[in-house]
């Protein structure tokens, strides 16, 4: 358990350094915006109890939002990301899983289940993000453009991410 928790803190502090430091910087055009900051809340393990993910969730949010300056865009992004994480859990794991303190990666659940939740989640954080950061309809097409392409380019990189951090795991064995 302790060891979750160690490696829990460590990759939020090399995710947000990242973020903060590389990939606020890289960008398409002010079309496509790379944020894979938001693996610290999807890859936390599933016996998570829900007041400690939203808390941990806004925390994210806030830590980024002082760097990016942008007064709670993205905390409320990340607990809307928060609760469809759960939401997820619930309807596609068993309650064996769910109450297990495994880390839902690639190599945990199979990439079928992983690249799913991914791109799912991805999509929800960004269209919070995107319409709150916006709030208007005035441009809905650009908009929708950048939620569109600055969700692609998060999921690339992430599935880069989990590709370079791949460890194999049998779900049967567990």
């Amino acid at each position: 358990m302790a060891r979750i928790f160690i490696f829990n803190i460590i990759r939020f502090v090399i995710l947000i350094v990242l973020q903060v430091a590389v990939f606020k910087n890289i960008g398409y055009y002010n079309i496509a915006a790379l944020f894979p900051y938001i693996l610290i809340i999807l890859l936390l393990p599933t016996g998570t109890p829900n007041f400690l993910l939203f808390l941990l969730a806004f925390l994210t949010g806030l830590t980024v939002d002082a760097f990016y300056d942008s007064m709670g865009v993205h905390a409320s992004a990340c607990v809307a990301l928060a609760w469809f994480r759960i939401f997820f859990h619930k309807i596609t794991l068993d309650m064996e899983e769910l109450s297990s303190f495994q880390t839902p990666t690639w190599g945990n659940m199979g990439f079928k289940w992983f690249s799913a939740y991914l791109l799912l989640g991805t999509l929800v954080h960004h269209l919070v993000l995107f319409f709150t950061e916006i709030f208007s309809f005035q441009n809905i097409l650009y908009t929708l453009a950048s939620i569109f392409f600055s969700t692609l380019f998060t999921v690339a990189v992430i599935l880069i991410i989990s590709l370079i951090t791949y460890n194999r795991k049998s779900r049967l064995a567990n």
